[in-house]
């Protein structure tokens, strides 16, 4: 079912015209009775019906609100206009909020893609732009958005880990932005059957399971130091490299290999360790070149 327009007209004029029915009504109502004209009281009391009729259609629509408008359980259309306002007698108006509206998720624990077992939960920003699907194509569209609303939530956590170290994929803790979109697509794939436009999803709440979060504390740590040492070693590696270039050639001279294994493992010792060193001095086993 598509959302369409029905009948209603300006209820202030409306209501100009509905009162001089019924003081025309009761005119002919008068002069029949004096003259004793069947006609005319018959006319009278048709002006009456007619006009009380239209009387009891007439609707109020406030600011970011719309009315649907039902004939006999028939969907006749939408009145979105602001204002009063006189519609088709005899129906049911239903209201329909239009205004932008915050759905908090409650706390979901699911497993990510590592399988580690997480806590989240989500702001979901949306608003209703076809009144007909919000009200007829689902039952009670705001449990409908609850309920898709935490189905999409726990889909989108189980398709990244939580947290990695590899700068190139995509995770829950680290790339927040990326995963809001991607929610928020979902969601509206999901809603559109309801009428409803999603505007925006945040993640308000990210945490490992309570159960793990002290051993994924200790994971994440562990991870950090390996990382770090490995930035380490590689400058080092570099760093005793270079040293011992620029030795050997601006020096004129050449280390036997026991003597360059030594230096290396003094020099990277030095770079590497985070307490103080003491200092070795090689005295032996040097030559010049050519000697």
């Amino acid at each position: 079912m598509t959302e369409k327009q029905t009948f209603h007209v300006n209820g202030y004029l409306a209501l100009v015209v509905l009162i001089g029915l019924l003081v025309g009504g009761g005119y002919l109502f008068y002069h029949g009775f004096v003259n004793e004209s069947v006609l005319e009281i018959v006319l009278s009391f048709l002006l009456w019906i007619v006009s009380f009729l239209f009387l009891s259609s007439l609707t109020i629509v406030q600011p970011n609100q719309a009315k649907a408008i039902l004939f006999f359980g028939q969907y006749l259309g939408t009145i979105k206009d602001n204002g009063l306002f006189v519609t088709t007698p005899l129906t049911q108006k239903i209201n329909v909020s239009l205004k932008v509206r915050n759905f908090n998720s409650s706390l979901l624990k699911v497993n990510d893609s590592d399988g580690n077992p997480i806590e989240i939960s989500a702001v979901v920003v949306f608003k209703v732009v076809d009144t007909a699907k919000a009200l007829f194509d689902v039952d009670y569209y705001q449990d409908f958005i609850e309920i898709q609303s935490e189905t999409a939530i726990r889909h989108i956590a189980t398709q990244y880990p939580y947290d990695t170290f590899n700068d190139d994929d995509l995770t829950l803790r680290g790339n927040t932005s990326e995963v809001s979109e991607e929610l928020a697509k979902e969601l509206q794939e999901r809603l559109a059957v309801a009428g409803v436009e999603v505007i925006e999803t945040r993640l308000n709440h990210l945490a490992y399971a309570t159960e793990i979060a002290s051993a994924m504390l200790q994971r994440q740590q562990a991870k950090a130091i390996l990382s770090a040492r490995q930035i380490i070693v590689e400058g080092a590696v570099s760093m005793t490299q270079m040293a011992l270039e620029q030795i050997e050639d601006g020096q004129d001279i050449n280390f036997t290999d026991d003597r360059k294994v030594q230096l290396i493992n003094n020099l990277l010792v030095s770079i590497i360790t985070d307490k103080g060193t003491q200092p070795v001095i090689n005295t032996g086993d040097v030559k010049e070149k050519g000697v």
